[in-house]
């Protein structure tokens, strides 16, 4: 598989070691110096495109692949305005694209039991929950995509929370997130549920960006021959 990057910071380098183990071709390598070779984007030079750049080059990017009849698998965040745009031009062009807030496949387990955990704790609002995620210092956006994905289950499963916040909070009807920066740290994200009595917590908690990269690589060998927009749950089975 050929196989073009966008973005070459430390993720897509991670992609790249994992993607050459699985027998893969890393045939075109954009970063910040190299833009103009956007046009060597060609379904004739390249198989699919793994996207990990800045959130405002995000949604011109996988427009412009999907344009030119190119799959992208994208693992930037915080790019969700321009969503709705990106996804009706998908479906114009036919393309295709596997967008997540995180590709690790025990990130994707552990969204799962955050939903399952959720729907337990319902049943018991004395609980206040709240999440914490801890990255290193030069991630670009806070709180995390991957922290907004656990809210966002939680939410849709607690009736009498509106919305999360960044930051702590003593609004019962907020979900706190709270957000460290330190080095060096891949990503941890530990959902709390406290109360007066005990404390329940799950966490899920990266040692280096491995899995990420693994995911990555596998969305790219599952898009490809596929139409419409999809989720790591889509790749993963689940």
């Amino acid at each position: 598989m050929r196989i073009a990057l966008l973005g070459y910071g430390k993720m897509g380098k991670a992609i790249e070691n994992v993607a050459l183990q699985r027998g893969h071709e890393i045939v075109l390598k954009i970063g910040s110096n190299n833009t103009e070779d956007l046009s060597h984007l060609r379904p004739d030079l390249v198989d699919v495109v793994i996207e990990f750049s800045r959130p405002e080059l995000a949604a011109k990017h996988i427009t412009f692949c999907n344009e030119n009849g190119l799959p992208v698998v994208c693992g930037t965040t915080a790019w969700q305005s321009d969503e709705a745009n990106v996804y009706d031009i998908i479906k114009k062009t036919n393309g295709a694209l596997v967008h997540a807030s995180n590709f690790s496949p025990g990130v994707n387990l552990f969204f799962l039991l955050n939903s399952y955990l959720a729907k337990l704790m319902s049943k018991w609002p004395d609980y206040k929950v709240s999440i914490t995620e801890t990255h290193h210092t030069a991630k670009l956006d806070a709180p995390s995509g991957t922290a907004i994905t656990l809210a966002e289950s939680i939410l849709n499963n607690r009736e009498d929370l509106k919305t999360w916040v960044l930051g702590p909070s003593d609004n019962d009807e907020l979900l706190s997130i709270q957000a460290i920066r330190k080095d060096p740290a891949p990503g941890t994200h530990t959902i709390h549920y406290s109360s007066t009595i005990d404390e329940i917590s799950i966490t899920h908690e990266a040692h280096n960006r491995e899995g990420f990269a693994t995911g990555a690589v596998m969305a790219a060998e599952w898009i490809i021959g596929k139409k419409g927009v999809f989720a790591m749950k889509d790749v993963l089975g689940l």
